[in-house]
């Protein structure tokens, strides 16, 4: 009987000291800075300017990089990139 409540109270200890890591690191990341993608860019150089949903496994998108249009089609067994011209 003993052996059992020693047991049940070494696996509440063990279970408030893993939930007080949790809450100091939750804390701990709440001080830091939040990173974000693509802070200080004044311009994105990849954005996604269409989607269409060709059936419900597949979409075609379109996208823009730097300039240059491209076509993605996905959901397929394979994904397919077409480029298809430059923005002037």
């Amino acid at each position: 009987m003993t052996a059992d409540l020693l047991s049940l109270g070494t696996a509440a200890a063990a279970l408030l000291g893993v939930l007080g890591m949790i809450l100091l690191a939750a804390r701990l990341l709440r001080g830091l800075p939040r990173l974000r993608a693509g802070a200080g860019r004044t311009t994105a150089h990849l954005r996604i300017t269409d989607t269409l949903a060709l059936d419900p496994r597949r979409r075609l998108h379109r996208l823009e990089c730097d300039g240059h249009a491209i076509l993605i089609l996905t959901g397929g067994t394979t994904d397919i990139m077409v480029p298809i011209g430059h923005r002037e």
